[in-house]
């Protein structure tokens, strides 16, 4: 089958996070560059990526990158890519992008000429003059970085965040795909018992026990390539029966928790677990984290507490890290991963981070803050198994 370059977008921070699901999926040839890591597969490739992938935005199929300093050469180098592989005479086809240190940098204006030469193109093969555009979509995506362009064809559609489980909605929710990245980010593995005593409508807990089952995040949702006649339908049959065959069932022991002080927030939470199909591999409570206890040793924090820009929450926000300082100090050989937006977290947790990385929740520039704790010896990794 033909060999392709594809690549997956990913929020800054979290590119070797995307990478390593490739890596996993048996895409070892990669490549990051600008929130893009870079592959090469096939159709099949398209759909398990698709399927598959926690951490990424949206795959894309890469049609071809020129240079082009003036609109002459954008509409040329446009052209002279074969369209007519990818988009039926049907196709709809929007063209969206940005430009960056370039000499083009009206983006109304290159929209309009890649659409034009993307028409010029199509008009040799099909012998249209006007194109309908009631067909599949094919977004095409340009990016034009220090005049060199870049066009590619959206093969997701919709973001890879959209799961489809999370359907009500709750202030200031951690997307699906940071809240996947935070959990391979730290070291926490199924298995090893995990608390987000801060979990809001359920996405951390949630994409926890996803892994857990290994449950493929796109299961439940359509993507725009699903439409493509080009890939046959067989194939992505072939990818959604493999994604199914792997999925776990759960476990009796339960180690994943999520905690809220609010009751609304927890049902919130426990309707989205149904909708995922995870509401028997999690345990979530009302609990406020002064609260907060477990005899279990070894486990991880995940979590994302709240955060205001008010005088009167930024000094609710300090009395909160306080209380989650006494309270994780009690925690002695637990690992704490804390996403923050405040740069000060560190001086009112009373400790310095072992780590430390910049992620952006949606627009907002955060922290995530990482406490390791001591590891488990052989010994206690066997008591740990017996207490689940």
């Amino acid at each position: 089958m033909q060999q392709l370059e594809l690549f997956a977008t990913a929020a800054f921070g979290v590119e070797s996070a995307v990478v390593r699901e490739l890596k996993h999926l048996g895409y070892r040839d990669t490549r990051t560059d600008n929130g893009r890591i870079y592959f090469t597969g096939d159709y099949e490739a398209i759909c398990r990526t698709n399927l598959s992938l926690r951490c990424a935005g949206r795959v894309y199929v890469l049609i071809g990158r020129f240079e082009a300093r003036t609109f002459d050469d954008l509409f040329e180098g446009t052209k002279a890519l074969p369209w007519e592989e990818w988009l039926p005479k049907d196709a709809e086809f929007p063209v969206t992008g940005n430009c960056v240190k370039s000499t083009l940098m009206s983006i109304s204006d290159c929209q309009s000429i890649i659409k034009k030469a993307v028409v010029e193109r199509l008009k040799k093969t099909y012998s249209l003059k006007i194109f309908p555009e009631t067909g599949p979509r094919f977004k095409i995506e340009f990016n034009i970085l220090n005049d060199v362009v870049t066009l590619a064809i959206d093969t997701s559609g919709d973001s890879l965040h959209k799961r489809g489980y999370r359907s009500l909605a709750y202030s200031a929710p951690v997307k699906e795909t940071l809240a996947a990245a935070m959990l391979m980010i730290s070291r926490w593995t199924p298995g090893r018992p995990l608390i987000d005593p801060f979990c809001g409508s359920g996405t951390i807990p949630i994409e926890a026990a996803m892994m857990v089952r290994n449950i493929a995040p796109g299961l439940e949702r359509n993507f725009d390539s699903q439409a493509w006649p080009l890939i046959p339908q067989s194939v992505w049959n072939r990818a959604i029966e493999e994604a199914r065959s792997l999925i776990r069932p759960p476990d009796e022991g339960i180690a994943i928790h999520g905690y809220d002080i609010s009751p609304d927030a927890i049902s919130i939470a426990q309707y989205h677990a149904r909708q995922a199909g995870v509401q028997d591999s999690i345990h979530l409570q009302a609990r406020d984290v002064a609260d907060l206890s477990s005899r279990i040793k070894y486990g991880f924090i995940v979590t994302n507490p709240p955060y205001g820009e008010r005088i009167g929450e930024k000094n609710e926000n300090i009395r909160l890290y306080k209380t989650m300082s006494e309270v994780f100090r009690r925690l002695d050989t637990w690992s704490f991963y804390i996403l923050s937006a405040d740069p000060q977290f560190e001086r009112f947790f009373g400790r310095k981070a072992d780590k430390n990385r910049k992620l952006f929740n949606g627009g907002l520039l955060c922290y995530y803050y990482q406490y390791f704790g001591p590891k488990p010896n052989r010994s206690e990794k066997e008591d740990m198994r017996n207490e689940k």
